[in-house]
């Protein structure tokens, strides 16, 4: 089983990592190339990975419904399958860069490939992510800090607490983009038209009244720069269902590692309303 270490990071001078299929980035990620996804595969869906055993997923499917700006899901795989329409040919064991293993609901890996710890009760769940309307916010001339300075989107666990639902409970959790004043009413508008990948923010400005002390210390993800006269602007993320491990403990769960996605084969548009 690979656990991602000596693996090749793929930089932006190797080839357009925007122009890849979503085909060909899941294959380079079978490969052991491990990076964060935002920016990559323009036009396709990006989506968050939580696998729970079949004795957990019903709860879970409850926690997600109960919780739906959070944890909006785009699609579910049966106890030990490992594709999906999502991922046509693709493996859901090898093909993300980067996974989190959590035993009784504490990390204990982050290998590049689960194979070694997949087990045919394992039902697993795929959830928007807020990558899929990047590229919108782009092309309405909004910028992408984390995707500018290179580095990963910054998320904070905060202190709502999410609708619990049978053994599942936990806080919300949310990715940071800073925006500038004049274009947070776009941001809003264009982010709300994707409701099933997170749609409109939960909050603008303030983090404190989030729970949220210092942006410079997430929770995942690295810290970006904040540029005079941005505001800071919270989406609800895709980490709530880990943040929700964490706090049940379940036996075994695996998701992805926050900001290394499962690229999919769905368009973006496909999610626009």
């Amino acid at each position: 089983m690979k656990d991602g270490t000596g693996s090749r990071r793929m930089l932006a001078d190797e080839v357009s990592t925007a122009a890849l299929s979503p085909a060909e980035a899941r294959l380079l990620f079978r490969g052991g190339v491990v990076t964060p996804t935002a920016g990559w595969c323009a036009g396709y869906a990006q989506a968050n990975l939580i696998i729970v055993p079949k004795a957990q997923a019903f709860d879970f499917l409850l926690f997600a419904q109960r919780n739906p700006k959070s944890c909006p899901i785009l699609g579910v795989l049966d106890a030990g399958e490992t594709s999906g329409p999502l991922l046509a040919d693709g493996d859901i064991r090898t093909d993300l860069p980067q996974y989190t293993v959590y035993v009784d609901g504490e990390k204990v890996a982050e290998p590049t490939d689960i194979s070694g710890y997949w087990r045919q009760d394992l039902v697993t769940f795929i959830v928007g992510c807020s990558f899929t309307f990047e590229a919108a916010l782009q092309e309405g001339g909004i910028p992408i800090a984390h995707i500018d300075q290179g580095t990963n989107v910054p998320m904070y666990r905060t202190s709502i607490w999410c609708q619990p639902a049978g053994s599942i409970s936990g806080p919300l959790v949310v990715s940071m983009r800073p925006i500038p004043a004049s274009q947070v009413p776009d941001a809003v508008r264009i982010t709300s038209r994707y409701p099933a990948v997170h749609g409109a923010p939960v909050h603008v400005g303030n983090p404190e009244e989030l729970g949220i002390t210092d942006l410079s210390r997430p929770d995942f993800g690295d810290p970006v720069q904040i540029q005079e006269g941005y505001v800071p602007v919270f989406w609800a993320c895709g980490v709530t269902p880990q943040a929700a491990v964490m706090e049940s403990r379940p036996a075994l769960a695996i998701g992805h590692a926050p900001g290394h996605m499962l690229i999919t084969d769905a368009r973006d548009s496909s999610y626009l309303v």
